[in-house]
């Protein structure tokens, strides 16, 4: 009987011993396969200080000498954050695609790309411009804009958008905010069209503008009936002040959510604080000229993501996009 005991418990000691062995061979091959891949384990990565930053400025076109300004701006930062920040000139879909793959970790995005970088990289908009001209104080209108003898009367009721069947139509861009998504919602709210791939049977032509000065130069050489534009566009640089005299806005729609900065999810959330308050130092006077020379911008201000981006989101889905 004892015998039969000692046997019992040699045969649990191997039964252990083996468990013991296969957990630590698991585990080295865990790590082997991850040294391998050279990937980082999603700890570290967390944990990972930053030791340098990368900045994407969207490419705009009322924007002279971007990258000498971006450089400055960079500069700013880097002392501010005390480690090394560099800036890189992109449009939107290059600046997304490089938060995607890690390259940069902030980005100065408008709304909706602003919403494809928070599907596409887990980015999150911290901070939205303010400027003199917009009709909100960090969101700004979408127009429908005509020549001032246009015989289409100016107002804001559904009425207003009826007289637009059979007329001709420039957008700004198939991928505009205020030149595409928000009108074509607006006409999807008001039951004129079914969504954005049946505009052709409301307007007698649709054409796109290569930006917000295109859409306006189609109505002012007499090549559109009407325009779909930003309220801002209606001014140097985008055309001449003498031009825009002869322009009158048709149709007003609210809420356009003003571009901001948005930082990616990979950034460490004391980091992320850091920054946001380091970028918040070009409203002060000694810095504000610089934040002005960028974009126009008077000064930044802190916004919630989904607060600040929810009429885009309503507008994208309204229009039947995805963000």
């Amino acid at each position: 009987m004892q015998k039969q005991g000692k046997k019992v418990y040699a045969g649990l000691a191997v039964l252990i011993l083996a468990g013991c062995l296969a957990n630590l061979i698991d585990s080295k091959s865990q790590v082997v396969a991850q040294v391998e891949s050279k990937q980082p384990s999603p700890i570290l990565l967390a944990q990972a200080p930053l030791t340098k930053l990368t900045i994407a400025f969207a490419s705009r076109s009322d924007t002279k000498d971007l990258q000498q300004k971006a450089n400055q701006v960079a500069q700013l930062l880097s002392k501010e954050l005390k480690i090394p920040v560099e800036a890189i000139v992109a449009d939107e879909t290059a600046s997304v695609e490089a938060l995607r793959a890690n390259r940069v970790q902030v980005a100065f995005l408008a709304g909706r790309g602003a919403l494809k970088a928070e599907d596409l990289a887990g980015a999150r908009l911290y901070l939205a411009e303010v400027r003199p001209n917009y009709s909100g104080k960090y969101s700004y209108n979408s127009v429908f804009v005509v020549l001032k003898d246009s015989k289409l009367k100016s107002g804001a009721g559904k009425q207003t958008l009826e007289q637009l069947k059979g007329k001709t139509m420039a957008f700004t861009s198939p991928t505009s905010g205020s030149g595409f998504v928000f009108p074509v919602a607006e006409l999807v709210k008001t039951g004129l069209v079914p969504n954005r791939d049946r505009l052709d049977g409301f307007f007698g032509r649709v054409t796109y503008g290569s930006g917000y000065g295109g859409a306006l130069q189609a109505v002012l050489r007499g090549q559109a009936d009407v325009a779909a534009v930003s309220e801002y566009s209606l001014a140097p640089p985008y055309i001449t002040a003498e031009e825009a005299k002869r322009l009158r806005v048709l149709y007003s729609i609210p809420k356009v959510p003003a571009h901001g900065i948005v930082i990616d999810d990979s950034v460490p959330a004391a980091w992320r604080e850091k920054i946001v308050k380091a970028f918040l130092t070009l409203n002060q006077p000694e810095n504000n000229a610089l934040l002005q020379s960028l974009y126009n911008s008077t000064s930044l201000v802190k916004v919630d993501h989904d607060s600040h981006l929810g009429s885009m989101k309503e507008a994208l889905k309204r229009a039947g996009f995805q963000p």
